[in-house]
């Protein structure tokens, strides 16, 4: 599976802080469920490398871990089944090492010295990243007219209100959506989030 297959599977990545000794097959199969298939776990937690390979385990579902920022926990984040690696920024190593090991691979970008950098790479997919802080939608129009052939998913301030607006940008695949779990929240709560970020792009 490729980063762009993983990109356009659906409109919306759920990214995921996950804490605590959880059944997380059951959120998974929420996800899946809803029509949002793509999970980012993120690496901030002690429980998010078995988070990933519990969540692997559930038919449907394409777990990668995000937040990764070195090679250790590249290798770590493979090793507990990820299927794609999201990282907050680009650097070569990192680039280098996810190629190697030839995983789905989003790196973060906010400049256009980033894009340029990640396009030596062989790279032409990325997180825009923090999306509102870096000058939200008119920041990534304007990026995205010196590369036109790459494509975003960006990710921080993006919200159920705004998100349409993102997605309707044409270089953008899909949004990281951090507002569809938060620690306490019933199933019912997120499988009802899910179904309407899963109808963003219907």
């Amino acid at each position: 599976m490729t980063i762009d297959d993983v990109m356009r599977a659906a409109p919306v990545i759920p990214v995921l802080v996950l804490d605590g000794e959880e059944d997380w097959t059951k959120l998974a199969e929420v996800f899946v469920d809803a029509g949002l298939p793509v999970l980012e776990v993120t690496l901030r937690t002690p429980t998010a490398l078995d988070a990933i390979r519990q969540m692997s385990q559930v038919p449907g579902a394409v777990v990668g871990a995000g937040t990764v920022l070195n090679e250790a926990q590249l290798a770590q984040s493979i090793d507990a089944g990820s299927q794609f690696i999201v990282s907050p920024g680009l650097t070569n190593p990192l680039a280098l090492a996810a190629r190697d090991t030839g995983i789905a691979y989003l790196p973060g970008v906010a400049t256009a010295a980033d894009i340029m950098r990640g396009l030596d790479l062989g790279l032409d997919r990325f997180k825009f990243f923090p999306a509102e802080a870096s000058g939200g939608i008119p920041a990534l129009k304007a990026l995205s007219a010196p590369f036109f052939n790459v494509r975003f998913c960006p990710t921080g301030g993006v919200r159920p209100d705004n998100a349409a607006e993102w997605l309707a940008l044409p270089s953008v695949l899909c949004v990281g959506g951090t507002w569809l779990y938060r620690a306490g929240d019933s199933l019912d709560e997120v499988a009802e989030r899910a179904h309407a970020a899963s109808a963003l792009r219907a």
